[in-house]
């Protein structure tokens, strides 16, 4: 009984303890203008030479914190983001879906919460990703968002690269 009372105690504590970050969980802001955010945020990319990580969800999302977390969380990850990107949090919810941008973007919310989108510096849709075949039991795969960073990042995309082949 001692045991069952324990495990109860342990569940109930966790739920709190994620509870809690979601309650502080505000990387999207509902009001932004993306269209204002993204030329900042792509002239940013153009001048340090980067990529644009466009992670589409809401601070209702918690698959978003999930991937949030589990990104800055681990340096290795952390780092291969920062160095080829230049992150932006693009807000999906009831009080701004972005209507405009997402058709402008192909309707990349067909694949669920979050999604993320690649852009080059110009602003160009580069790639699409649904977050799910970055999973892996119940959380994410290490090894396949280092390879999904590796594959759109500006290097992988530079025809000197490919000279050899």
């Amino acid at each position: 009984m001692k045991i069952f009372r324990l495990l109860i105690i342990f569940v109930l504590l966790s739920q709190l303890s994620f509870s809690q970050d979601m309650k502080n969980f505000k990387l999207y802001n509902p009001y932004e203008n993306v269209d204002s955010a993204l030329k900042i945020v792509l002239t940013q990319a153009k001048k340090e030479n980067k990529h644009v990580f466009v992670q589409i969800g809401g601070n209702w999302c918690v698959w978003c914190a999930r991937f949030n977390d589990f990104v800055n969380k681990d340096q290795q990850l952390d780092s291969a983001m920062n160095k080829n990107y230049i992150v932006y949090h693009m807000n999906y919810s009831p009080e701004n879906r972005n209507p405009d941008v997402l058709k402008r973007f192909g309707y990349p919310q067909r694949f669920g919460f979050p999604v993320f989108i690649m852009l080059d510096a110009k602003g160009n849709r580069l790639h699409t990703q649904n977050s799910a075949y970055l999973e892996e039991d119940k959380s994410y795969s290490k090894r396949k968002v280092l390879e999904f960073f590796d594959h759109w990042g500006p290097k992988a995309l530079d025809p000197e690269q490919y000279k050899k082949y």
